[in-house]
């Protein structure tokens, strides 16, 4: 790629838990991994409307980093998920939208993205089970009383 060549994308990823996100933000209409066509507002999970991937209780969630930024209608998004539940997958994607905006312009977006908390990283992950604990990871097997 010729350096004075603008790439048409802003990347970054987001984790939670097990989940992963890597997601694309578009400055134009593209066409994306998977063949999917993108136009500008519009919002893909996995090649699938976001509104069908996340069902329609969280869709104020997954498009609160670009609202609060005021770039809903000038970008259009691409996320990649893969691993853990919904709820982590959504998270993961709010903090990768949130990464790639501060990209974008990071004076304008980054004190608004932080004062909301959308550029910290929760460090909070499953415990793993540990040996002789019945199943569970802080669980203690009952002991005999005599």
């Amino acid at each position: 790629m010729d350096k004075t060549e603008e790439k048409n994308f802003v990347f970054a990823i987001g984790r939670r838990k097990s989940s992963t996100a890597e997601v694309h933000l578009y400055k134009k209409d593209a066409t994306v991994w998977g063949g999917t066509a993108v136009k500008k507002g519009e919002f893909f999970v996995n090649n699938k409307p976001a509104l069908e991937y996340f069902g329609k209780s969280f869709e104020k969630t997954y498009r609160e980093p670009l609202e609060i930024t005021g770039m809903q209608d000038k970008l259009a998004v691409s996320v990649q998920v893969r691993g853990g539940g919904k709820m982590g997958q959504l998270e993961a994607a709010i903090l990768a939208i949130a990464r790639a905006l501060d990209k974008i312009d990071r004076e304008k977006f980054h004190s608004i993205l932080k004062k909301k908390g959308m550029l910290t990283r929760d460090p909070r992950v499953r415990e793993r089970r540990k040996v002789g604990m019945g199943g569970k990871s802080r669980r203690r097997k009952q002991s005999p009383k005599r």
